[in-house]
């Protein structure tokens, strides 16, 4: 059965590489980015007026959806005393609430369809929360908790909710990294930058992880291993954790 989707953020990176899975699987996809282009309609995820126009634009070409994927989102940070609350404004009004506007959206046509599945993009980050990361932690965990309460008061409904939380991967988001502590912005970028995983590998994790059902998606085994471990063994996640805090302020006075 072809599905009707829309992904947020598909000019590159995870948005682009989901864009061509679910269209090699045979679905129609609208991508949209936050500035148009070629195959690429413009969808600025913190503009109302730009929601709903990609409302009006699916119900005139297909007349109703069943896939939302959020994606689109930027990467920040910074320590406590670093992050000022410009940066923390910044990231929230993309991260969280660029996702609560695209349910929002698309709600009431999914009620009324009584059909569809929203995917949100999260991280790894949303589950594990390592130091220097608080207003990345924090607004990628708000969308672990919205997704799950979409999931809640959706299902009544024939609506699921599925929220994906992958470790570093290959992507250029460090390129949308804004924020004071350099040490912070640094080491983000050696991590993905050296990752093994690929966007593709995280596509097809999601289209499976979507298929099998599943609510959470997490869709590597370093972001796996992360998550069970705070669950089996907090001592040891927090040594992990304190660890890796000590080796950035450390980083930090180099």
């Amino acid at each position: 059965m072809t599905r009707r989707v829309l992904v947020t953020g598909a000019a590159s990176g995870l948005g682009a590489a989901l864009t061509t899975a679910f269209r090699a699987r045979g679905d129609d996809v609208l991508a949209t980015d936050r500035v148009g282009g070629t195959g690429i309609e413009a969808l600025d995820i913190t503009s109302d007026a730009d929601w709903s126009a990609a409302l009006t634009t699916v119900q005139q070409r297909w007349g109703g959806l069943d896939v939302l994927v959020n994606n689109a989102g930027v990467a920040g940070g910074g320590r406590i005393e670093r992050c000022s609350l410009d940066e923390w404004r910044w990231i929230t009004e993309i991260n969280l609430f660029g996702a609560v506007r695209g349910v929002q959206t698309f709600t009431p046509m999914f009620k009324d369809q009584h059909a569809g599945h929203i995917v949100n993009i999260a991280s790894l980050a949303g589950l594990v929360h390592p130091a220097g990361m608080g207003s990345y932690n924090a607004v990628k965990a708000a969308v672990v908790a919205f997704t799950e309460t979409c999931s809640h008061e959706l299902a009544a409904y024939g609506v699921r909710a599925s929220v994906v939380c992958p470790s570093y991967f290959r992507t250029n988001l460090v390129e949308s990294m804004q924020g004071n502590d350099e040490a912070v912005g640094t080491l983000m970028a050696h991590l993905i930058e050296n990752s093994a995983v690929s966007a593709d590998d995280v596509a097809a994790a999601v289209l499976a992880g979507m298929d099998a059902g599943d609510e959470m998606i997490v869709p590597d085994e370093a972001a796996r291993s992360a998550y069970l471990l705070k669950w089996t063994d907090r001592p040891g996640y927090d040594q992990v954790m304190r660890a890796q805090a000590r080796k950035l302020d450390g980083a930090a006075h180099e």
